[in-house]
């Protein structure tokens, strides 16, 4: 690390912590001068710093990695961290910037997509709502007849006030009942005579969509509501405006029925289909939040001493992790390689038309970590440094999820019925911290052979696996014995083959 920019201490402590890494790194980062650093601690560490005209990073990037990689079987390469920093004056700058723009410019238009949809959701969901409310009552009265006054005296009145305007239509029920010195006809029992009478339509949903079996069934009804008025006792004239009246709602109430019906499953389709369209949106945003993260230049190197504005200055910081699979049972030797490059630049003529160019002096900063870690640790490692790198798509997630949850269980009831297939949520109490497996072993590392007689057997792996203290010891002093020569011998042999001092 450079020592302008140094860590922060608890804030890495913490994410250590979080991850379940108990002993922080603590280095010499000068003469006399040690620091704590964003890394577990190590059993092996080698530095070497360099600094040359032309120094490129590639080479000591692919050096390291196939040394390492052919030499010493550690086969399993991943790259964690790969961080790149300009000064604002600098060529770099100018044309990562133009590539992050269009980067930026395409997410922006999806993220826009993705919120109007969003948006768009819940308008549908509340119609569908709406739709559903409305067809209770209806279905009520198909499938519990005369039972269901309820229902059919709520179909009357959103028939009386929305469809024929109530009072404001003196043609209406309430319009006709009006007595004659307001303006109206004086049928004053008419509305009673209308909430009060009803026909047994049961099954009438089931032949919506037969127009043949449809027709027959109005005109059994109409016979069945003339039978009903005539048993009624007042004069014909108020039987005349019933029959009427009751002939319409009643053929109100069956074609809304339907268009009501065919309306919530076109509705349950646009919703499916706006629910995979906001996932295919999601799928598309992704790599482009990704690259945008990625492109991004660290802030904390810009402001760096290290980079001027004025100046053709560049920073890269990558960091890749080498593992070697199949040796042991438990734990795993793991390589963790830290490349640091600083580019200056330097004004030198070149002979063919003495024409002045840059030259880079190249700062290169090579940090080899040796472990020998369980996979758990592996897996909590690569966490930590996924977690550094996906904050902006984590939260992007969570608010789709928190939006999805504001919804509830309707959501999900309505685009199951349409053949949404959502998978089986398996309840775990992931906020149990996963145990530190080298942490009961201490003592071992530390030399004290009589830890063996007092642990027995102990639980590996979570999954309820048994292995004995002196199997895991002897599994740890079989990976360090792949891990010492390997991180050792590459330190060594890079400095030999570039000219450094070596013993």
């Amino acid at each position: 690390m450079f020592l302008e920019n140094p860590p922060d201490k608890e804030e890495a402590k913490k994410r250590l912590g979080k991850y379940n890494f108990k002993e922080q790194e603590k280095t010499e980062v000068a003469f006399h001068v040690e620091m704590e650093t964003a890394y577990p601690s190590p059993l092996y560490r080698y530095r070497l710093i360099t600094e040359q005209v032309n120094q490129y990073i590639e080479e000591a990037y692919y050096w390291f990695m196939f040394s390492i990689q052919q030499d010493y079987g550690f086969t399993h390469v991943e790259k964690l961290t790969d961080v790149f920093a300009s000064s604002e004056q600098s060529s770099f700058f100018g044309v990562a910037e133009q590539r992050l723009g269009l980067q930026q410019e395409k997410a922006a238009q999806y993220l826009k997509g993705i919120s109007e949809m969003i948006k768009a959701l819940f308008q549908i969901v509340r119609e569908l709502r709406i739709i559903d409310e409305r067809l209770t009552f209806y279905m009520q009265t198909f499938t519990s007849g005369k039972s269901a006054q309820g229902s059919e005296i709520s179909l009357k009145g959103i028939w009386v006030d929305q469809v024929e305007g109530g009072t404001r239509n003196a043609a209406s029920v309430l319009g006709l009942a009006q007595p004659q010195g307001l303006g109206g006809p004086g049928f004053v029992v008419l509305p009673d005579f209308f909430f009060k009478l009803s026909i047994d339509d049961t099954g009438m949903h089931e032949a919506i969509n037969d127009t043949e079996n449809f027709n027959q069934r109005i005109q059994v009804l109409d016979l069945k509501l003339q039978a009903e008025i005539d048993k009624i006792d007042t004069n014909n004239k108020v039987k005349e405006v019933l029959k009427r009246k009751l002939t319409q709602y009643y053929i109100w109430k069956y074609r809304t029925f339907r268009e009501l019906y065919v309306r919530r499953r076109f509705t349950l389709k646009y919703l499916r289909q706006h629910y995979n369209t906001i996932k295919l949106y999601m799928g598309w945003i992704k790599p482009y939040l990704r690259h945008i993260k990625r492109m991004q230049q660290d802030q904390n190197k810009i402001e760096s001493a290290q980079l001027v504005s004025a100046f053709e200055g560049a920073m890269v910081e990558v960091e890749v992790m080498l593992r070697k699979e199949g040796v042991t049972t438990y734990v795993t030797p793991v390589i963790i390689i830290h490349y640091l490059y600083r580019a200056r630049p330097s004004l030198q003529y070149v002979q063919e038309g003495f024409q002045r160019g840059p030259a880079h002096t190249g700062k290169l900063e090579v940090t080899l970590r040796g472990y020998v870690w369980t996979p758990e640790e592996i897996h909590n490692y690569k966490l930590m440094r996924e977690e550094e790198e996906l904050d902006l798509i984590k939260n992007i997630d969570e608010t789709i999820a928190e939006t999805m949850n504001e919804l509830g269980d309707e959501l999900k009831a309505y685009l199951q019925e349409e053949g949404e297939q959502f998978p089986e949520v398996k309840h775990r109490d992931d906020r149990k911290p996963k145990q530190n497996f080298f942490e009961p072993f201490a003592a071992v590392f530390l030399g004290f052979k009589e830890i063996f007689g007092s642990f027995g057997k102990i639980e590996f792996g979570g999954g309820g696996h048994k292995v004995s203290a002196l199997a895991f010891h002897e599994d740890v002093s079989k990976a360090k014995g792949h891990l010492e020569p390997a991180i050792w011998n590459a330190y060594k042999d890079y400095k030999k083959l570039h000219g450094m001092m070596t013993w």
